[in-house]
């Protein structure tokens, strides 16, 4: 049977893997990594390594709708064009918006900026990308006047020490840790130093972890400015040809005071603080790493501004194996601010100048072109709440889960004249609020390019037809820009038409001015864009290869040439907690899910690891709260509510919780954790605060809790509820706060032809129930008062049993498996579908490393990303033999 093997790039993280996609004759399809990709070469994680997982049309937009009704593609797109058409008529082009993904390709960003800013002449187009990144962008271009990452993967293995601060790099970017992990391994004189309130995965490699204490971040980089200054580790001749300001950076930092004072501010041991200092000191090939825990906060800006100043302060970037590295959240994050997909520039890393304006007003021969700045994220839908934007486009993202006070956002949504999703899926929060829904492709179905965190540019290739009515983002786009009468500056039949016009743009008067340059490609034919290989930018004319660093002998973007230090002080967060409030809610991703789960929902083993929402939270705080492991807690902010399952944690903080901001109310009831979320935000770059919300931890009391297993998908049930998908079926959590008809309940879900089994004790309040069909599972319900239900684990593996022993039948009300026959537990390796159990059994029959878990179960042999989990495992059963 003849493959197909299309090369194209994992649509996760920031990374920018490359994979090897195989399709069969029969339209199997299998994903693997692409060994000669300079990001991953051939590594995958968790997400990446089941991507094939998630392609079915299940839950899939198909079709276009127009208030909820299905229709063509010529009645969608003339109702979205008229409807813009009259907003821009009556109220101005400044009462309609864009939003726009960093799950968007390039060509699909370009051609959103140019309609927007470039022909309707509104600023007021933004991203999910401010969410994560838009700090760090803020930061590059106040120091190196333009937003430009100095460094690439390669410096993690080349560098003596590696600080990973606001990153938990082993969950949110896998493969970039296992290479740092393999570097340590390799280099005896690699140190790792992990900065994160929370203990996290990361730590597993880490020689020192300053759990520092929330917003203590600037107080940190600061007091290491100052004691680079004072032992005399200040670089004076890249700071006399290539720097401004050290003067003023250097006095602001000094108000920090003392290194004893910073370890106060901080929350820290004196000694480990001075023992990071002395290592960051004498260590001239360092990198510091940082990610969303830097930027998300109301201070990002100048957060990541302190970070920067100490490596130019010894003049440590742009040379192999140094510089401050911004490790983006999504995969054309980086793209999407190519192209002006952020509110306040313009394309081709333009701002909004009479100098840029103009330029590019030219380049596009467009008149009408927008002439300030537009709306940020959450400015744009506060807008729309107050009736000042009257139509918005949400383009690829989930803004009713993903912004912060997302209650207000999704009243903003609801109250809007005109409401335009594209989407790959039909039934997420937002599109639930929509007035027209368009059907978009998704990855697999669509080419174009992405940009990674190390400047690479890399192409995601079609292996898929396009399902049903779906088309791509840019042919939607230039659809409706064409019904607004724009039809010239969109006739485009190709991305590749596209990319080329972008390659151009960035080439334009140029000359060296802005970084961003990959005019090289101007000319690129249809032929030599399908084979594009993946490469970094500043690429300009002339240039067969792109560049690797940046600014390592100068030549920074700003008008005088010179790198900027910025002065920047400690300010503590702006909403401390109180007595009402007195818990600190810090969220972010899990290591097997993806943003609102519209993807990563889909794959049952991605599920497995971290099937439900959660809190996590010191035992002492648990304790002091009168809270148990697995109760259901809400957590309560001035803003809003969620409900979820809490963990009891001792690597968290004291005086903090974690919750993921994956759950949504397509997966469960209550658990949209960025309805609780402070909206401050960087007063520069926008950002809002994800990472300091104070809150209130409190038990939720119920009657009944539960949980059912089902060959065919059930109705949810209950005032909370979790669903996920399972190998052969779907799980059902949830509990009520009254009693419900459990068989009636149960007889609606299951089919109509089966033998009931059922076990009743009143006494105990214990109810359950199994469905049985040509002897197999084909349901199965848990009633009880208390959440402590029988494991899920090996009742789900019967859902993909042929057939039921007789002792399988006997078991299967108790929950348990019958004698001799073992439970693997809670998983832990996703990719190799490895339980808890199973791994704690191998320990106690002699596996006592990792790698010999990895030799004899194949867990973490993989991505690796379990390891950490699996090491805590081992640790946790040498404690109790001891014992």
């Amino acid at each position: 049977m003849s493959t197909q093997t299309t090369a194209t790039t994992c649509p996760y993280c920031g990374v920018g893997c490359g994979v090897l996609v195989d399709r069969d004759a029969a339209g199997t399809v299998s994903v693997r990594g692409n060994p000669e990709h300079p990001a991953n070469f051939g590594r995958l994680c968790s997400k990446g390594s089941a991507l094939a997982e998630t392609l079915g049309l299940e839950g899939r937009l198909l079709t276009p709708e127009v208030n909820g009704q299905a229709c063509d593609w010529d009645q969608a797109l003339d109702t979205v064009a008229s409807g813009f058409r009259r907003i821009i008529d009556e109220y101005g082009p400044d009462a309609v918006a864009i939003y726009g993904s960093g799950q968007l390709l390039t060509e699909d960003y370009y051609v959103a900026n140019k309609l927007m800013k470039g022909f309707i002449g509104s600023p007021n187009i933004d991203t999910n990308s401010r969410l994560c990144m838009a700090s760090a962008v803020v930061g590059h271009k106040r120091a190196f006047g333009a937003d430009a990452v100095p460094v690439c993967y390669e410096d993690l293995e080349l560098a003596d020490l590696v600080v990973l601060t606001g990153s938990n790099l082993a969950w949110c970017h896998p493969v970039l840790f296992q290479r740092l992990r393999a570097a340590r391994e390799q280099n005896p004189n690699l140190k790792v130093v992990v900065i994160d309130p929370r203990r996290t995965d990361s730590c597993d490699i880490a020689d020192l972890h300053l759990p520092l204490r929330p917003g203590s971040d600037i107080a940190l980089f600061n007091g290491l400015l100052t004691h680079l200054s004072r032992y005399g580790k200040v670089d004076y001749r890249f700071l006399e040809q290539h720097g401004n300001g050290f003067s003023d950076a250097l006095e602001a930092a000094e108000q920090s005071g003392s290194l004893p004072e910073t370890a106060f501010l901080c929350g820290l041991p004196e000694q480990d603080v001075l023992q990071f200092f002395r290592w960051f000191a004498a260590t001239e090939k360092t990198v510091t790493v940082f990610s969303q825990g830097i930027n998300q906060s109301s201070v990002g800006t100048d957060k990541v501004n302190a970070i920067v100043n100490c490596h130019l302060l010894t003049g440590r970037i742009g040379r192999p194996g140094m510089g401050p590295f911004s490790i983006t959240g999504q995969p054309n994050a980086m793209g999407g601010r190519e192209v002006g997909g952020l509110a306040n520039q313009l394309a081709a890393h333009m701002d909004f100048t009479p100098e840029d304006i103009d330029r590019v007003r030219r380049f596009w021969d467009a008149p009408n072109i927008a002439d300030k700045p537009g709306l940020k994220a959450v400015d744009m839908f506060e807008a729309i709440g107050r009736g000042e934007i009257k139509a918005v486009w949400i383009m690829a993202t989930n803004p009713a889960v993903s912004l912060p006070d997302a209650d207000k956002v999704r009243a903003a949504l609801a109250g809007c004249e005109l409401v335009v999703v594209s989407d790959c899926m039909r039934e997420t929060d937002t599109a639930r609020l929509a007035t027209v829904r368009l059907p978009a492709l998704t990855w697999g179905e669509k080419d174009g390019t992405v940009t990674n965190s190390e400047r690479r540019i890399s192409r995601q290739r079609r292996f898929l037809p396009a399902p049903g009515a779906a088309r791509a983002d840019w042919w939607i786009i230039c659809e409706v820009a064409k019904r607004l009468g724009f039809a010239e500056a969109f006739d485009y039949v190709a991305p590749c038409e596209i990319f080329r016009e972008h390659a151009r743009l960035s080439g334009f008067e140029n000359g060296g001015r802005r970084a961003f340059d990959i005019g090289a490609l101007a000319e690129i034919s249809a032929a030599e864009y399908e084979a594009l290989t993946p490469f970094q930018w500043p690429r300009p004319a002339g240039s067969r290869t792109g560049q690797t660093r940046l600014y390592g002998e100068g030549g920074f973007h700003t008008p005088s040439g010179r790198a900027q230090l910025v002065p920047v002080s400690h300010q503590a967060p702006q909403n401390a907690p109180n007595p009402d409030y007195p818990l600190i809610l810090n969220t972010g991703r899990v290591r097997d899910h993806w943003h609102t789960l519209t993807r990563t929902g889909k794959a049952p083993r991605l599920c497995a690891h971290m099937p439900e929402p959660l809190a996590q939270i010191h035992p002492s705080d648990a304790y002091r709260l009168g809270l148990l492991e697995g109760d259901l807690v809400s957590i309560e902010s001035l803003w809003g509510k969620a409900v979820v399952r809490l963990r009891l944690d001792e690597q968290q903080q004291e005086g903090c919780v974690f919750v993921p901001m994956h759950w949504n109310d397509s997966f469960s009831a209550q658990a949209c954790i960025d309805a609780v979320v402070n909206p401050a935000r960087d007063p520069l770059s926008g950002e809002p605060e994800f990472k300091h919300t104070p809150v209130k931890v409190q038990s939720c009391r119920y009657q009944w809790h539960g949980f059912c297993l089902s060959r065919e998908t059930v109705s949810p049930i209950g005032d909370y509820w979790t669903q996920l998908p399972v190998v052969n079926g779907q799980r059902l959590e949830f509990a009520c706060s009254e009693g419900v008809d459990w068989h009636s309940w149960a007889q609606a879900q299951a089919p109509a032809e089966v033998e009931w089994l059922e076990f009743k004790d009143p006494g105990r309040g214990l109810f359950r129930l199994a469905a049985v069909q040509d002897n197999r599972l084909a349901f199965c319900l848990f009633i009880g008062p208390e959440p402590n239900l029988p494991e899920r684990e090996w009742l789900t593996t019967l859902l993909s049993a042929d057939s039921l022993s007789v002792n399988e039948r006997l078991a299967l009300l108790s929950g348990a498996p019958p004698a001799g026959t073992g439970s693997q537990g809670r998983t832990v390796c996703s990719c190799f579908g490895v339980g808890e159990n199973t791994i704690c059994a191998a320990v106690r029959a002699g596996c006592h490393s990792a790698k010999e878990i990895t030799r004899q179960l194949k867990a973490g042999g993989n991505c690796g990303s379990c390891l950490p989990e699996i090491e805590r495992l081992i640790a946790e059963n040498k404690r109790e033999r001891a014992a």
